[in-house]
């Protein structure tokens, strides 16, 4: 029996329609079972609607820059700064303890250290300006600077203080009762602004006298730091307008380069010259994508720094730049640095190594010799300082996720 051509089409499409429904497919152009009225939502994102761009959608920054080869879960930060919290304690045991300090050229060791310090201070807080909110910045840099120094000044008052006391043959009680007190030395201090250097008058019996802790002034001028470039974030010029910066850091320079030419004496010279450092760390971090990680440029670099120490009284005055690409061709490219170590003892060992070496050179341990001197300083700074990050800093930075 013959079956006309229209009949023949329907059991074509009921057949194709029977298998979709068993395979589980909707037929092209069958639109969704259950369309939602026209106007209302659908409960999730419209397939056409654009997607928020992430990290991962951002172009690959060019090979061989800084960009490219910092990472920021294997880098050399952690040693590199403890490393240079023991050149300072190093430097300083020799200036509490002998009266003198190693210098390159004209310029103490101890002090180039903490000039890389605010480098790679810059680089990092810049990095975390930029990725978090302004509230959350601030309360990352108190928790990281505020407990450990609030807790240092009263070890100072309570323990170094008497330590000092009964050393130099006074009354431990009181120095911390009678006048001056050991325990004025907190409030003086507590906005980390020094006024009082000593703790009780003491120590006497050292080659910085009246000095109890020599390292904590320049806790001032990083947290000063820390305020400006939070302006810079909230102007925007760190994102847009970058010319901004680089202008500033530029002229501050520019400042520091005539005042060492003329020979003057510039007033706020410590603010310049932090700065100075901070900001090249800063910039490091906003043109990472634009500066070159290479051997050619190190040597370049290097070779610079040394005419710079060679030559002048203040080498940041023309050797600011390549010094601040020596710190960051280090955070990268120094593989034997690149490990994280289990506890942060860098500032631990910054802000205790002082008082340390200062009780000991008062009970007359310089009697052992510089080397074994130091050696012993070092060591009890670092005990000092697993307590500092074990009960004070670890527990503290815990606290950096509050309220989240």
């Amino acid at each position: 029996m013959a079956t006309s051509a229209p009949a023949t089409a329907r059991r074509r499409r009921t057949a194709a329609t029977v298998q979709v429904a068993a395979s589980g497919r909707r037929p092209p152009g069958s639109g969704s079972p259950h369309r939602a009225p026209r106007g209302a939502s659908t409960g999730g994102p419209h397939p056409e609607s654009p997607r928020r761009p992430t990290a991962a959608d951002a172009p690959a920054p060019p090979a061989g820059t800084l960009a490219a080869e910092f990472d920021p879960r294997a880098n050399s930060l952690g040693l590199m700064r403890l490393l240079l919290a023991v050149i300072v304690a190093v430097a300083h045991a020799g200036a509490i303890g002998f009266g003198t300090q190693p210098h390159l050229g004209a310029t103490e060791v101890g002090a180039m250290a903490v000039d890389a310090f605010f480098v790679l201070s810059g680089f990092l807080v810049t990095r975390s300006l930029m990725r978090l909110s302004m509230g959350r910045y601030a309360w990352h840099r108190f928790l990281r600077i505020m407990p450990g120094f609030w807790v240092c000044l009263l070890v100072t008052a309570l323990a170094v203080g008497p330590g000092l006391a009964r050393l130099e043959g006074r009354d431990p009680l009181a120095a911390l009762t009678g006048s001056p007190s050991t325990l004025s030395y907190v409030p003086a201090n507590a906005l980390l602004f020094v006024t009082d250097w000593s703790v009780g008058g003491l120590p006497s019996g050292t080659y910085t006298p009246g000095v109890v802790n020599g390292a904590l002034w320049t806790l001032f001028y990083e947290a000063t730091c820390y305020v400006g470039i939070a302006v810079l974030g909230v102007l925007g010029v760190l994102r847009r307008r970058r010319w901004v910066p680089v202008l500033g850091v530029a002229l501050i320079g520019l400042v520091v380069a005539v005042g060492e030419v003329a020979g003057l004496d510039l007033p706020g010279d410590l603010f310049l010259r932090f700065f100075l450092a901070f900001g090249l760390g800063a910039l490091g971090h906003v043109f990472a994508d634009r500066i070159p990680m290479r051997r050619s440029l190190l040597l370049l670099a290097a070779a610079a720094l040394a005419v710079s120490l060679a030559t002048t009284t203040q080498y940041l005055a023309f050797g600011a730049l390549p010094f601040a690409y020596l710190c960051l061709y280090a955070v990268v490219r120094t593989p034997w640095l690149r490990h994280e170590p289990p506890a942060d003892l860098s500032y631990g060992l910054y802000v205790y190594h002082w008082p340390v070496l200062a009780l000991l050179a008062t009970a007359g341990a310089t009697a052992l010799g510089r080397p074994l001197f130091t050696v012993l300083g070092l060591a009890l700074a670092l005990l000092a300082a697993a307590a500092s990050w074990y009960a004070v800093e670890k527990p503290a930075l815990s606290l950096k996720n509050l309220g989240r």
